[in-house]
């Protein structure tokens, strides 16, 4: 695959489970490598599903998929996926559920303890290393599910959610800390969300999805440059980001009624 080629590239994509309605239709989009996009819009559109489709957890009924120049089964190996919750292993320490997914692929143990190790020295829970799931918060779970994700260097992120759960201060630290572990592994992603502030903040690109059946409504860029901090909420152009996705996502909802 060469830098040019799509990471992602969906060409009129449907999706239906048996014979059901559509829950997809005529979905084109392409995400280049390094876009962070974030996909947006009221529930029952089909966010959740377009990154199933993308994870090779399910099939497209019609069209054409490909990510990371393979079919989404074949590119499993090279992009890891976030829920919204941290899915970790209740009975595994922060460490070993940070290592999971390279031990699963057979990396021998002291690699996967040095990687995992790292990557949670990133995130702030190097101090955490033998605690269980029921000693952390829910920032901190969450923290442990980004570290383990990226332990297999994933050219692509898919995340459902992964904040939503959470109180507003808990999760713009994750953004901003989530943006900070780009710079340091570069990946790729797609991430749903509900709030507009956290899409704005986050992406380079903004997909506002439509209902019954799911589709793409419209695409915001957001222009703010690669390093984002906390400042960025406060200032005028971001408002004003906010205020036009709004203005979509509120057209979107109003039609869908």
């Amino acid at each position: 695959m060469t830098a040019a080629q799509p990471i992602v590239e969906f060409r009129d994509v449907t999706k239906r489970y048996g014979d059901g309605p559509l829950v997809l239709t005529t979905l084109n989009l392409t995400v280049h490598r390094g876009d962070f996009i974030s996909l947006i819009g009221p529930s029952g559109c089909g966010k959740s599903t377009l990154l199933k489709l993308i994870a090779g957890l399910n099939p497209p009924t019609t069209g054409e998929l490909t990510v990371l120049g393979a079919t989404p089964r074949a590119a499993r190996d090279r992009q890891a996926f976030i829920f919204q919750d941290a899915t970790l292993l209740p009975w595994l320490t922060v460490r070993k559920n940070a290592e999971l997914l390279l031990r699963l692929r057979g990396e021998p143990e002291a690699g996967r303890r040095r990687k995992a190790a790292a990557l949670l020295e990133l995130v702030g829970l190097s101090h955490a290393l033998d605690y269980y799931p029921r000693q952390l918060s829910g920032g901190m779970r969450m923290r442990v599910s980004i570290a383990r994700a990226l332990s297999v260097a994933p050219e692509l992120l898919l995340l459902d959610e992964p904040f939503g759960a959470l109180d507003e201060m808990s999760r713009f630290r994750l953004n901003e800390e989530l943006l900070a572990l780009r710079t340091r592994t570069p990946f790729s992603a797609l991430f749903v969300t509900h709030s507009v502030a956290e899409a704005v903040f986050l992406s380079n690109r903004i997909v506002v999805m439509g209902a019954h059946p799911g589709r793409i409504a419209a695409e915001v860029s957001v222009d703010f440059g690669v390093v984002r901090t906390r400042e960025l909420r406060a200032e005028r152009g971001f408002q004003e980001k906010v205020n036009e996705v709004t203005r979509l996502l509120h057209g979107v909802e109003e039609h869908a009624v």
